[in-house]
C-alpha cells in the first residue's frame, strides 16, 4: 500500500470502529475543557474525570476561579500530578480571561497558546471540541500510531502533525484525533501491540514480523 491508501483505510476502518467518538474529557463548556485538558498532562483522563467535579465545586467559572487562592486550588489538582504548576496556571489563566477576554474562552489558537499552561495540543483540543474550527491535536499517543502505521516519519509531534493533516481532508482531522486515540486505548497500546498484533497494523502491514520501535516524540 501506497501512504495514501494506508491513511484511506484507516480512515475507513476507524469511521465504522467509532462513528462518532466522545470527548473523554469530562466537560460543561470552553472554559472546563479547556482546564481538563492542562489538568490531563502527564495524567490519564480517568484521573482527571475523578477530580474535575471536585474543582467545579470550587469553582466551575473563569471569574470564581481566580478568586480561588492557589494552594486551595493544588490541594484539589495534587492527585493528578505537577500539582503547584498546574493551580497556578488555572488561577492565573482564570484571571487573563477575566481581565483579557471579558471571562470567555477565546476561539483564537495564538490568544490560546498564550495562556499559562496552555500548550500546542491543549490550544488545538479547545479549538477543535469547543469551537469546532478544524485542528489535529497530536499527543505521544497518535505519535506513536502514525509511526506505527507509517503515516509519518517525524520524530516529534509538530512534524507528525504536519504530516498528518497532510494526509487527511480537513473535515475529518477533529474527529479522527479522538478516533485514533481510541483505537490505540483498545487495540494499539504501547503494550499491547509492537506493530504487529492489532487489526490495522497487520491489515496494512501484513508481511511485517518484527517489532517495530517507536521514535519518540
Amino acid at each position: 500500500m501506497t501512504k495514501s491508501e494506508r491513511a484511506s483505510y484507516v480512515l475507513q476502518r476507524l469511521g465504522q470502529l467509532y462513528p462518532d467518538p466522545p470527548v473523554p474529557l469530562d466537560h460543561r463548556d470552553a472554559y472546563t475543557l479547556l482546564v481538563a485538558v492542562l489538568l490531563s498532562a502527564q495524567c490519564t483522563d480517568v484521573r482527571v474525570n475523578l477530580i474535575t467535579p471536585k474543582l467545579w465545586s470550587l469553582a466551575s467559572t473563569p471569574e470564581t476561579m481566580a478568586q480561588v487562592p492557589v494552594a486551595e486550588i493544588e490541594k484539589v489538582v495534587k492527585p493528578c500530578g505537577l500539582g503547584p504548576q498546574k493551580a497556578k496556571a488555572i488561577q492565573k489563566l482564570s484571571q487573563i480571561l477575566v481581565e483579557k477576554h471579558a471571562g470567555q474562552v477565546p476561539a483564537d489558537l495564538a490568544l490560546l497558546e498564550e495562556l499559562p499552561g496552555v500548550g500546542h495540543k491543549t490550544a488545538q483540543v479547545v479549538m477543535a471540541q469547543s469551537f469546532g474550527i478544524p485542528s489535529f491535536p497530536v499527543d505521544t499517543h497518535i505519535h506513536r500510531l502514525a509511526q506505527r502505521w507509517k503515516l509519518t516519519e517525524g520524530k516529534n509531534v509538530m512534524q507528525t502533525e504536519r504530516d498528518l493533516k497532510r494526509l487527511f481532508p480537513i473535515g475529518s482531522w477533529n474527529k479522527l484525533h479522538l478516533q485514533i486515540i481510541f483505537y490505540g486505548r483498545e487495540y494499539c497500546s504501547a503494550r499491547g501491540c509492537d506493530g504487529t498484533v492489532c487489526e490495522i497494523c497487520t491489515t496494512l502491514f501484513p508481511e511485517r514480523k518484527k517489532a517495530l520501535k517507536t521514535k519518540k516524540a
